[in-house]
């Protein structure tokens, strides 16, 4: 940690590491609002607390900047909270372990919080500042956003007077969005039919790691294998003939691509389950040995908990199963109008089955709102399709979703600070849409008209425990952040 507070700029790095050491998963942040909330009283500014609990902190423009408009300053206070597998880690209790790698900040086993802890880590720093030239700032810190975006959501209108907002949560520092996708949530659920085994049957875990897993929009198009996805074509091949499933869980967060899946099967046909897994499992390794160089597909004898073994009656596990082999995964559209911009996608997140219920869930995005109820209504149809039994007919909701945030052609911050890009760095900035979900469309439902652009230091491998944010380019975006500030009207 003393490596951290070592690097430059030194303001934002030591905000960082004071962040980094308060949990701060989706929907539990109480502990950093109480931090935001105290550093706000130990530097004398005012903090607000909005209905749906979301922080802002107001800071007077400097002596220079008096007369100026306010500027709004937003990043999200939750981050994803994933370990490695096999890692013992208590988010609740320990604080990001963070090491220096060369020019790359990491994690020891964990999400790094760089996501969007660098962007709240500057405006800490900027509200802490004793020497830095701003116009008046209303700093707005959400909540929720990596589950649903629910601060965002809840915002409380009449509370913020900027009508330029600076979104410090992008993860590329050559480029300024001004666009991204709305997403929507399927949640199902099924309580199913079981069978009994004797505890004298085969009884085998398979388990699924090693995948790189990421960001279910920035890395939806790379081509990166589901955990999820891969278990139900192994269990698929070997169909209810060889196995029988008692239990299967998977994924670790809605927004990430699943790394990891476990499943327990009996072995209905040990010697024909064996060459149908082995045949499987070779095709799989092969076709993704280049993008997923660490992929674990294992077998083990697994241990029967009670003195039998309930799995899925066979004439559910059938429908179900390929149901998950079907169903929508990855990029489902490109965008017609940018060039290599993913449109719309869909990402098999979660599972988890046993004892008679079974629950699972998938993130759809679309930067186009018919292009998205499009993609919700293909994750759903193939478990739609097995209603045909309403004993075992799945349970299927879409939550209400958000917007995205429709590119504007006429923006006076990006006119701002696209010239002064070039003035610092010596090269045009790329300007664009992104395919993750960011807050600035939900944010302008309150807060209707705002002038808006979102940028922010290089940050790899975010929503997984490879995630690292870059030295080098968290400097480049501290400077382009304080000369932005100095340059706004």
């Amino acid at each position: 940690m003393s490596d951290i507070r070592a690097l430059e700029p030194s303001a934002l790095w030591n905000c960082f590491a004071d962040l980094n050491a308060v949990p701060r998963p989706s929907k539990r942040e109480d502990r950093v609002v109480a931090f935001v909330r105290d550093f706000a009283d130990r530097h004398g500014l005012l903090s607000i607390l909005d209905s749906a609990g979301n922080v802002i902190i107001k800071k007077r423009a400097t002596s220079d900047r008096q007369g100026h408009a306010p500027v709004i300053m937003q990043a999200h206070l939750d981050m994803v909270h994933k370990a490695a597998d096999g890692l013992d880690f208590d988010f609740d209790t320990q604080g990001i372990d963070m090491w220096v790698d060369g020019d790359w900040v990491r994690a020891r086993g964990t999400t790094l919080g760089a996501d969007n802890g660098l962007g709240v880590a500057a405006i800490l720093a900027v509200l802490a500042s004793t020497d830095l030239s701003h116009p008046p700032i209303e700093a707005l810190f959400t909540l929720d956003e990596e589950q649903g975006m629910g601060g965002a959501l809840g915002l409380q209108p009449g509370l913020l007077t900027g009508r330029t907002m600076l979104n410090l949560d992008s993860e590329e520092d050559d480029t300024f969005t001004i666009g991204c996708a709305g997403g929507v949530d399927t949640l199902a659920s099924l309580d199913y039919t079981e069978s009994i085994h004797g505890p004298d049957e085969p009884y085998l875990a398979i388990h699924i790691s090693g995948l790189r897993g990421g960001h279910s929009g920035l890395q939806i198009h790379e081509g990166r294998a589901n955990a999820i996805k891969l278990m139900a074509r192994i269990l698929s091949a070997c169909g209810t003939d060889l196995i029988a499933v008692a239990t299967m869980q998977g994924g670790s967060a809605r927004n990430a691509i699943p790394a990891q899946c476990s499943a327990q099967v009996v072995i209905l046909d040990q010697p024909r389950f064996d060459e149908i897994f082995a045949k499987e499992v070779t095709g799989i390794r092969e076709e993704f040995r280049l993008i997923e160089p660490n992929l674990s597909i294992t077998i083990q004898p697994a241990k029967v908990a009670q003195g039998y073994i309930s799995t899925m009656a066979s004439h559910v596990q059938a429908p179900f199963i390929l149901a998950l082999q079907a169903v929508v995964n990855g990029v489902y559209r490109m965008s017609p109008v940018v060039q290599g911009l993913v449109e719309a996608s869909s990402n098999l997140s979660l599972i988890a089955l046993g004892d008679g219920h079974a629950e699972w869930s998938g993130l759809q995005r679309s930067s186009v709102a018919s292009s998205l109820t499009d993609v919700a209504r293909a994750f759903a149809a193939p478990f739609q399709m097995m209603g045909a039994d309403e004993m075992n007919c799945p349970e299927i909701r879409h939550d209400a979703g958000y917007p995205g945030w429709s590119p504007s052609a006429e923006s006076p911050i990006l006119e701002l600070m696209k010239p002064l890009y070039r003035e610092l760095f010596g090269h045009e900035v790329k300007v664009g849409a992104c395919h993750a979900g960011l807050e600035c469309g939900v944010i302008s439902i309150a807060y209707p008209g705002l002038d808006m652009i979102s940028f922010g230091p290089n940050i790899h491998e975010a929503h997984s425990e490879k995630e690292c944010a870059s030295i080098s380019s968290t400097q480049k975006f501290w400077r382009l952040l304080t000369a932005t500030l100095a340059a706004l009207p």
